[in-house]
């Protein structure tokens, strides 16, 4: 009988520790770990006076998706490992808001597939689906952070608008030592038997000290050595692009080129805030190169200088002006130059929601290749791919942009 209460007690006391027990951990796990949800939905309307069609150039106007920023949702996440080292992921999926398909060529996660190590003192290591470190480290000097793809690179021929991602790749990145940071990258073609084949590697730099930015950078990727199908490529049997950097031929300004042997880009840039505006000027070289499983002869090269000014007129009303200028250079058959000038407003309704309207007028002059034939160069404005079947095109575009 004397036993019981010291019975009842000890069970007491187990049930109580082992709730606290309970309480407690969901906290210590919290502490340790930090997932979010995040992402972006960008719809409008969008109207193009030029677009080739069966019996020429015709007009377009429609409701669209990622005028000024691309639609996506993702997953992103870290935990503590102790000693300042911390483990980290990344999944994101790009979507078109318009119609609700799959973006990316119908990836799940077509934008990012990440996992990688962060220490506070050596810096970063990734593994997966990523940007090339040109992109992570140049691309924020450009408007297209502010504006979208209407103010890139006609026809995005040095992937201003980062639309290749970079399958099998390692990247590391240095920490930030007083406004310095390096970048180096190298993916794999995952070729069996050819080494080299399909690789693609990257090395990038930039430093920011209060009002100034400067970053430069260069990216080299190889186009690989298979065969396009007989049944379903139209170059048969020349080059299918198998490397590692996704497609970089999206426009007609380039896509005359997507059986080069290798593609090589090197980008520099700048930017300087004056109180409520912001300049900023880059150059950049891309090469296309050619071999036997080439559909052309010889290197396309692709010089081009992009100059914006932004100007805050409130802090919710941000307004931004730019032009770019590219010359392609060929064989003595090509050349071609593209003026492109670009304007656009946005507007903060809140933090996470805004309007906008923004447009890009550009005038193609010259020759370039389209099936291995010599044709007049059309026009495409920004990273758009919508060719113009004419020299000049116009673009404007109006919508709203909600971040999650």
């Amino acid at each position: 009988m004397n036993q019981r209460p010291h019975l009842n007690t000890g069970l007491r006391t187990l049930a109580l520790a082992a709730t606290l027990t309970l309480l407690a951990l969901p906290a210590s796990v919290s502490a340790q770990n930090n997932v979010t949800l995040y992402g972006t939905i960008d719809s409008g309307f969008v109207h193009a006076n030029h677009t080739a069609g069966r019996q020429g150039p015709e007009s377009f106007s429609g409701i669209t998706s990622n005028i000024i920023g691309g639609s996506r949702w993702g997953l992103r996440g870290t935990e503590s490992l102790g000693r300042g080292l911390s483990a980290l992921f990344q999944i994101e999926s790009g979507f078109n808001a318009v119609n609700g398909s799959m973006g990316n060529g119908g990836r799940a996660f077509g934008r990012k597939a990440i996992v990688g190590l962060r220490g506070a003192e050596w810096g970063e290591v990734t593994i997966g689906r990523q940007y090339d470190p040109v992109v992570n480290l140049v691309q924020g000097l450009t408007a297209d952070g502010y504006f979208g793809g209407i103010f890139a690179t006609p026809g995005d021929v040095d992937n201003y608008d980062n639309g290749a991602r970079i399958n099998n790749a390692i990247r590391y990145a240095t920490p930030n030592f007083g406004g310095l940071q390096f970048e180096g990258m190298y993916a794999t073609g995952n070729v069996a038997g050819k080494v080299g084949a399909g690789q693609s590697y990257g090395l990038a730099g930039a430093y920011s000290n209060g009002p100034l930015a400067l970053a430069a950078g260069y990216f080299f990727a190889d186009g690989g050595s298979q065969r396009g199908d007989r049944e379903k490529s139209p170059d048969w049997p020349y080059r299918e692009w198998t490397s590692s950097a996704g497609s970089l031929f999206n426009s007609p300004i380039n896509s005359g080129f997507r059986t080069a042997s290798k593609v090589r880009i090197a980008r520099v840039g700048g930017k300087y805030a004056i109180g409520p505006a912001i300049l900023g000027l880059t150059y950049s070289n891309a090469q296309y190169a050619s071999d036997g499983l080439s559909i052309f002869t010889g290197t396309a090269k692709f010089d081009t200088v992009n100059a914006f000014a932004t100007y805050a007129l409130t802090p919710a009303i941000n307004t931004g002006i730019g032009y770019s200028y590219t010359r392609m250079r060929g064989d003595k058959a090509i050349g071609a130059h593209y003026n492109q000038f670009n304007a656009g407003v946005t507007y903060a309704l809140s933090k996470r929601t805004s309007t906008y309207v923004i447009g890009g007028y550009q005038q193609a002059v010259g020759k370039t290749l389209r099936d291995g034939h010599t044709v007049e160069a059309s026009a495409s404005v920004g990273s758009y791919g919508i060719d113009a079947g004419a020299r000049t095109q116009l673009i404007v575009g109006m919508g709203l942009k909600h971040n999650f």
